[in-house]
C-alpha cells in the first residue's frame, strides 16, 4: 500500500507517535484547563475588595459610604484606618479610601485619601479611572447635580467578544508550537539514541525522506490535537470563531512547518535529550511572556514591542487571532504569513545545514 520509503516511513512514525498516549493526554490537558477556567467565568468579573474609614461620620459621608457599597464594582469592608491597613498589607483587601473628618458640607472640595500597597500599583493605575468616574457619579447623585454629557458606548463589531475569544488562537499559537518544537527536536536526539538513525543510514532511504516523512507525521498529530481543543472551546465553551476555517488551518500548517524545522535545527544540534530541553526552554519559553499568547503586546515596554512582534510564536498567534476573531482573510495577514515564511527559510536552512545524515546518525 505504502509504495514509497516517505510514505512508509510517515506511517511508522504516526504509529511510533500515538504509543505516547501519556504525552498525548497532558499536552491536550493543559489548554483545555485553562480555556476551562476562563470559559467557564462567563466573562463575569469579581468586585474588588476595598476597605473604607470614615472619619467624618455625617450625613453626607454616610450618603457617599452607602452610595459606594451599593456599587457592583467594589466589595466595602468599613473599619478603622489601622484594622484595614492590617488586612491591606496581608493582601485581603487592594485599597482603603479614608473619608477626612471635613467632610460634612457638599459646598466644599473633600479631598478622599486613597491607601495602596506600592507591589499593587500597576493594578491601581488600572483601576482608577474607573474609581474616578465612580466617585464623579456619586457627587453627582448626592448634590442633585445634572451631568453635562454621558458617554454612551456602542460595539461596531457583529458579535460580542470576551477574553476566551482573545486567548484561544494564542493558546493555539503556543500548542502547536511546543508540540512542534519538542516533538521534532527529541524525535531527532531519541531515534539516534536507538539506533534508528544508524540502522536507516545504510538503507536507499534519503535524509529528505526521513525529514519530510516526520514532518507529515508530526503535522498530522498536531493538527488532530488542535482539532480536539478547537471543538472543546466551540461546543462546550461557545466561543466565537468568525473567520474563515480553512484560511485559519493554513496558518496553522505555516506554523506547524516553521516550528518544525526549527525543532530539528535543535535536535541535530543538541546530542542528547536533556540537551534538547534546555535548548527548547530558551527559545520557548521568552515567547510565551513576549508574545501577546495572554495579554496584549501593548502592555510590554515600548522598546521590547518591535522585537516581540518578529517573534515567531508572536507572528503565529497574530495571524490565528486576526482570522479567528477579526474575520480577517489569510491575504489581509499578509505581513504575518511574510514573517512566517522568513522563519520557514531561516529553519529549513539551518536544520539542512546541521543534519548531516552520517553525523546526526552516529
Amino acid at each position: 500500500m505504502f509504495t514509497s520509503p516517505r510514505a512508509y516511513l510517515t506511517k511508522v512514525f504516526i504509529q511510533i507517535f500515538l504509543r505516547n498516549r501519556q504525552y498525548i493526554i497532558f499536552s491536550l490537558l493543559l489548554p483545555i484547563v485553562i480555556l476551562g477556567i476562563v470559559g467557564l467565568n462567563d466573562g463575569e468579573v469579581d468586585p474588588i475588595d476595598i476597605g473604607l474609614v470614615d472619619k467624618s461620620s455625617s450625613d453626607l459621608s454616610a450618603s457617599f459610604s452607602n452610595k459606594l457599597s451599593s456599587n457592583n464594582l467594589f466589595n466595602v469592608i468599613e473599619g478603622n484606618e489601622e484594622a484595614l491597613k492590617e488586612k491591606l498589607i496581608n493582601g485581603d483587601i487592594m485599597m482603603i479610601l479614608v473619608i477626612p473628618n471635613t467632610m460634612n458640607s457638599s459646598n466644599k472640595t473633600n479631598t478622599i485619601k486613597l491607601l495602596v500597597d506600592k507591589s499593587q500599583i500597576q493594578f491601581i493605575q488600572t483601576i482608577q479611572p474607573v474609581l474616578n468616574q465612580t466617585l464623579l457619579s456619586i457627587e453627582r447623585e448626592i448634590t442633585q447635580e445634572q451631568a453635562m454629557f454621558n458617554l454612551s458606548i456602542e460595539d461596531v463589531k457583529s458579535r460580542s467578544q470576551g477574553y476566551l475569544d482573545f486567548l484561544l488562537p494564542g493558546i493555539m499559537a503556543f500548542m502547536l508550537m511546543n508540540l512542534s518544537i519538542a516533538g521534532s527536536g527529541f524525535n531527532v536526539v531519541e531515534f539516534r539514541r536507538r539506533g534508528i538513525l544508524k540502522r536507516l543510514f545504510v538503507t536507499p532511504i534519503k535524509p529528505i525522506d526521513f525529514v519530510s516523512a516526520i514532518v507529515i507525521a508530526r503535522m498530522v498529530i498536531v493538527l488532530g490535537q488542535l482539532t480536539a481543543i478547537f471543538g472543546f472551546a466551540y461546543l462546550l465553551l461557545d466561543a466565537n470563531i468568525t473567520g474563515n476555517i480553512l484560511h485559519l488551518y493554513l496558518v496553522i500548517i505555516l506554523g506547524v512547518l516553521m516550528f518544525l524545522t526549527l525543532g530539528f535545527s535543535i535536535g541535530s544540534l543538541a546530542k542528547t535529550q536533556e540537551t534538547v530541553g534546555i535548548l527548547a526552554s530558551i527559545f520557548i519559553y521568552p515567547q510565551l511572556v513576549m508574545s501577546g499568547v495572554f495579554f496584549p503586546l501593548e502592555t510590554l515596554p515600548e522598546f521590547i514591542q518591535p522585537l516581540a512582534q518578529l517573534l515567531p510564536l508572536t507572528l503565529v498567534a497574530d495571524a490565528m487571532r486576526a482570522i479567528a476573531s477579526d474575520g480577517l482573510t489569510i491575504f489581509q495577514v499578509y505581513s504575518d504569513i511574510f514573517g512566517i515564511g522568513i522563519w520557514v527559510i531561516i529553519g529549513t536552512l539551518i536544520s539542512t545545514k546541521l543534519f548531516i545524515w552520517k553525523e546526526v546518525a552516529g
